[in-house]
């Protein structure tokens, strides 16, 4: 006879200090900027305390980027389950904002035939802000 199988939720919680370079981070946020931090001749976004080539710390001034980006990868969505960010379909992908050498996940908002590698992109900002990375409520594409 098989094993019966339990249902388990299991978290984690926990408290974090934001520390002076994501707290800067989410205050540009709020402030409807998207920052970056420095490392090297490499500006790194969202930012990073430290640089994860050498793990020497970035420099303490964040620098503004984008605000458009360019979408590297994505994958679509076609049915959205209650824990997503929207409720109907969109594309989750690595956005590289104007300026920058990485790319952030966030959400594209838009009809499947306008999503592809290399679409240019935007936020499109909550109207009341918060300080949190859902202050961009997704990015739409540049038409």
């Amino acid at each position: 006879m098989p094993a019966p199988l339990v249902k388990i939720d299991l978290e984690f919680p926990y408290t974090r200090s934001v520390g002076p370079v994501i707290g800067a981070y989410l205050d540009g946020l709020e402030e409807g900027r998207l920052l970056a931090s420095r490392a090297g001749d490499r500006t790194l976004s969202p930012p990073l305390e430290y640089d994860p080539a050498t793990g020497a710390s970035v420099e303490p001034e964040l620098v503004e980027v984008g605000p458009e980006g360019v979408v590297t990868s994505w994958t679509w969505v076609d049915t959205p389950n209650p824990n997503h960010p929207l409720d109907r379909p969109f594309a989750f992908a690595l956005i590289q904002l104007d300026g920058a050498d990485t790319a952030m996940v966030h959400v594209v908002d838009g009809p499947r035939d306008e999503i592809r590698t290399g679409v240019r992109v935007r936020p499109r900002w909550r109207d009341e802000r918060t300080g949190y990375v859902t202050d961009v409520e997704c990015f739409e594409v540049v038409k």
